[in-house]
């Protein structure tokens, strides 16, 4: 009898850990105005699933509410996620 596999073995292709610094996609305030883009923050919680980033600036959830907060959760595998490149340039 054949055996069927229909998970993947959870193999992150990033993974997080409390202290790194990221930059996450999201709606955020720059210069008293709310803008799309990507901001920089730290990673301040992770679980098996999601990643919890703190800014410094206000950022929003969704187009819908727009609640400010500081603080946004994402999944480990979020395409809206990435570390912070390393660059010459000061950190904003």
């Amino acid at each position: 009898m054949a055996q069927y596999s229909y998970m993947r073995s959870p193999e992150a292709e990033l993974s997080f850990e409390v202290g790194d610094k990221v930059e996450v996609y999201c709606d955020h305030e720059k210069n008293n105005d709310r803008i799309r883009g990507w901001l920089k923050g730290i990673v301040v919680q992770v679980d098996a699933k999601m990643v919890a980033v703190q800014f410094r600036s206000n950022v929003y959830l969704t187009d819908g509410w727009m609640v400010p907060d500081r603080i946004l959760w994402y999944p480990t595998n979020s395409e809206h996620i990435r570390p912070v490149k390393k660059s010459s340039r000061k950190e904003d």
